[in-house]
């Protein structure tokens, strides 16, 4: 047999991953009204890519649409308008694919009493067709750390070991986006703490995290881009250092020594306040450069310092200033 009747059997390659693990195009959402209730538009004209691998912040108030855009992926409501895709998968087209590429974990504690985690997760692979041969409920279960409570009653887990059931419940059919509706409602420090940790994990095992909260410290503290919705429309989308810039404010905090009873002189140029006989407060733009100027000015008014600090703008300061068009300072 000559080379050229050798048949040679090259293998295929790989499936090249999708830079976005959702994509959403004019997406629009209009709830009909019945009766005296009129018609309302809870999503409008809403665009957003959420990057593949990314730990991503839906933020928004109460009624701004985030619960629809959810609904929406997890095929529980049907948009009036606009494309949706997940993985590359179109959710009209291709709406197999698309719910086995997403895993979505309520706000709500559906879970049923009556089983173990373990016997939970293994029904949740059945009803995602996932082969017994396949399935890794022991590692998922280790993974969210209730490996030692998988046989017992899920109306015997506290509720923080409920809400990790939620997240592994999630898991079963390895789907690589995860969506996260309030995961940390509700729950004490310590266990939000957990959950953070878990899901950190989670993310750095490659899974893309889509988490909405109402807790703005959480957003803060593991997303890497956040979006901002607002009567159904995006508002701000960027990452997490980014939004952060963009209210240019900060303030020095000074503990004295001794008391003031008025601003010095040296003081009157800049904006300070004295809300304790002991505590000046200076605020000032960080691009105007304007440190060593304050700093300069406190010398020359004499005061005498025992301890200063500075008050960092965080990504409530944002949130109030897009969704109520206000900004407000966070110095009390």
């Amino acid at each position: 047999m000559t080379m050229s009747e050798t048949q040679v059997s090259v293998p295929s390659p790989a499936p090249a991953l999708p830079d976005l693990a959702v994509e959403i195009r004019g997406l629009n959402k209009l709830y009909q009204g019945g009766g005296k209730r009129g018609s309302k538009q809870a999503v409008a004209d809403f665009s957003l890519e959420v990057p593949r691998g990314s730990f991503f912040g839906l933020l928004g108030p109460n009624g701004a649409g985030k619960s629809t855009t959810i609904n929406i992926l997890a095929g529980l409501v049907r948009k009036t308008s606009g494309v949706v895709k997940i993985w590359d998968f179109d959710i009209d087209k291709d709406e197999r694919n698309a719910r086995c590429a997403i895993g979505v974990v309520p706000q709500e504690l559906n879970l049923d009493p009556f089983f173990t985690p373990f016997e939970l997760l293994e029904v949740q692979a059945g009803l995602y067709g996932v082969p017994k041969k396949e399935r890794r409920t022991k590692e998922i279960l280790d993974v969210v750390g209730l490996a030692d409570k998988a046989n017992a009653y899920a109306r015997a887990l506290s509720g923080g070991m409920r809400r990790r059931l939620l997240i592994a419940k999630a898991m079963v059919h390895t789907p690589p986006v995860m969506v996260l509706d309030e995961p940390t409602a509700g729950v004490d420090v310590e266990l939000r703490q957990q959950l953070w940790r878990h899901l950190r994990e989670l993310n750095a095992r490659g899974t893309t995290i889509l988490l909405t909260t109402h807790y703005l410290e959480e957003a803060e503290a593991l997303c890497d881009r956040i979006a901002i919705i607002n009567h159904g429309r995006l508002v701000a989308h960027d990452t997490t250092r980014a939004l952060l810039k963009r209210i240019d404010n900060k303030a020095v905090i000074l503990t004295l020594t001794q008391p003031l009873a008025h601003i010095p002189a040296a003081l009157a140029n800049f904006h300070a306040t004295l809300p304790a006989p002991t505590e000046l407060h200076i605020n000032y733009r960080p691009s105007a450069g304007a440190m060593q100027d304050i700093l300069d000015a406190v010398r020359a008014s004499g005061v005498t310092v025992g301890d200063i600090r500075t008050d960092e703008v965080d990504l409530e300061d944002i949130f109030l200033q897009l969704t109520a068009g206000s900004v407000q300072t966070s110095v009390q």
